[in-house]
């Protein structure tokens, strides 16, 4: 909710981050207004509350700046799934691994499902030793998360993208994002005096701010 201060004091801290000290909620408006500023409240609940001189126009532009640069880098975990057969061919098991590699390089998890049939149920020690060769042969791009484990007819183990594999993968997916998309249009900071009593800041250093005007 927002409210404007009402501390008869407040603990000031500069535009650069410098402590500035307890002064009359009076004075930090005059100061505010002196440096053409705002006074926003930064943490209200502190005895007395902090009060931080800024541009919170320019405040809120950079923080939607960093909240859709994190949006973006962000990216959801997704499990991709291969399955194999015990006695695979060759050639078929060189496609399919070449699918586990670029699902990894990717930043993607994996899990490999060995399928067995008939009497290739009495073997299971076919399907650890398949996966076991995988696991051997993907070590340099990822890890075993899940070891091989029986689950009915079918055999699971799943991998993991190393963190600098998927560090990559991400900023990859960045890269290709920030050339298609332009930034969107944000509204210009208030002038002094414009900015309303009690307006609350946000993501991180909310607070409420005092107008400067006619101080």
């Amino acid at each position: 909710m927002n409210e404007q201060i009402r501390a008869r004091e407040v603990r000031l801290v500069g535009p650069e981050g410098e402590q500035v000290g307890i002064v009359p909620l009076e004075r930090a408006l005059q100061l505010a207004a002196d440096v053409d500023l705002d006074l926003v409240e930064v943490a209200p609940m502190a005895r007395p509350p902090v009060c931080k001189l800024m541009d919170f126009g320019k405040f809120k532009y950079e923080s939607a700046l960093k909240a859709r640069e994190a949006r973006r880098n962000q990216q959801q975990t997704v499990i991709k799934e291969m399955k194999l057969r015990p006695k695979i061919d060759p050639h078929d098991y060189e496609t399919k691994k070449g699918h586990v590699v670029r699902f990894l390089k990717a930043g993607d998890k994996v899990k490999v499902t060995i399928m067995f049939r008939g009497r290739e149920q009495s073997r299971p020690e076919l399907g650890y030793r398949l996966l076991r060769r995988l696991e051997s042969e993907i070590t340099e791009l990822g890890y075993v998360e899940a070891a091989p484990k029986q689950d009915g007819r079918n055999m699971i183990m799943v991998l993991a993208p190393h963190r600098a594999v998927k560090a990559s993968a991400v900023a990859a997916t960045a890269s290709r994002g920030a050339g298609r998309e332009r930034p969107a249009e944000e509204s210009a900071a208030p002038a002094v005096g414009e900015t309303p009593a009690g307006e609350t800041a946000a993501a991180g250093e909310t607070g409420t701010t005092a107008d400067t005007g006619g101080q």
